[in-house]
């Protein structure tokens, strides 16, 4: 029995979460954290980051914050260098643009992939092959509902997190034999400060809601659940994969209950 109660026991790992700051990134800091890890809080924002830090030791966790902006080279490489291979890496960084398709500036273009698919490509790729050279790690990457499914206006933001699962299946595909892990999650519509704009109105914010199985949005913290799940020893035999949490949102085909 003993090996099962400690499936998800992360006590002396080493976690890295990028966009700790707030968000899915903080809640995926506090859970990993929870469990045991020693969690390096990083963030573009340092003072975010640095409070997300301190909450943890707050509730007698380990942590400590550290900033990178994942548009610099040579900041991935330098976060790398203080921190050396974590155990588990995790990246929740991401940029929208919420326009129709003909309206999105080449500018706007570059800002969305820069960031959501660029800056998270340069972190997998200098963290991962440091954890392959070690011969072990967990890399955890979000990726969103939209890699699977789309409305209107979300044109590059879509295609950015398709293409953010695949990198974590090419990778996986090249690292398993060295020992390293390679996963994704989806969420579905939580509330972060990513989707403030659609909280401002009634009737999106709404709509949303109606979508899901369960008929809510999701809080960052529900997110914690699965990060913990793929950094730790019960997801052992699990690698390219990409992890729904979205309520049931690419499962239901409408909203209409027919009169069975």
């Amino acid at each position: 029995m003993d090996e099962y109660r400690k499936l998800f026991d992360l006590s002396g790992r080493r976690a890295l979460v990028v966009g700790a700051g707030s968000g899915i990134g903080e809640a995926s800091a506090m859970g990993l954290a929870a469990f045991g890890a020693h969690v390096v809080c990083a963030d573009l924002d340092l003072e975010s980051a640095s409070r997300t830090a301190e909450a943890i030791r707050r509730g007698a966790g380990s942590a400590e914050g550290a900033e990178v902006d994942l548009l610099a080279a040579r900041e991935v490489t330098g976060l790398l260098e203080k921190t050396g291979a974590p155990d588990v890496l995790v990246a929740t960084p991401s940029v929208n643009v919420r326009k129709p398709f003909f309206e999105i500036s080449d500018a706007e273009v570059d800002r969305v992939i820069d960031l959501n698919l660029k800056g998270i490509f340069r972190l997998m790729r200098d963290f991962g092959r440091a954890m392959a050279d070690r011969g072990s790690g967990s890399i955890i990457v979000f990726a969103s509902i939209r890699a699977q499914v789309v409305e209107p206006g979300q044109a590059v933001y879509a295609a950015t997190k398709a293409a953010t699962v695949q990198l974590a299946r090419t990778l996986a595909a090249e690292v398993g034999e060295r020992g390293v892990r390679v996963n994704a999650i989806a969420p579905g519509v939580v509330e972060t400060p990513l989707t403030a704009q659609i909280k401002k109105s009634p009737d999106w914010y709404r709509a949303y809601a109606e979508k899901p199985a369960l008929r809510r949005w999701a809080s960052a913290s529900e997110m914690a659940g699965a990060v913990v799940f793929l950094a730790s020893p019960a997801s052992s035999y699990v690698t390219g994969s990409c992890l729904m949490v979205d309520g049931g949102w690419t499962a239901v085909d409408g909203r209409f209950t027919p009169p069975l």
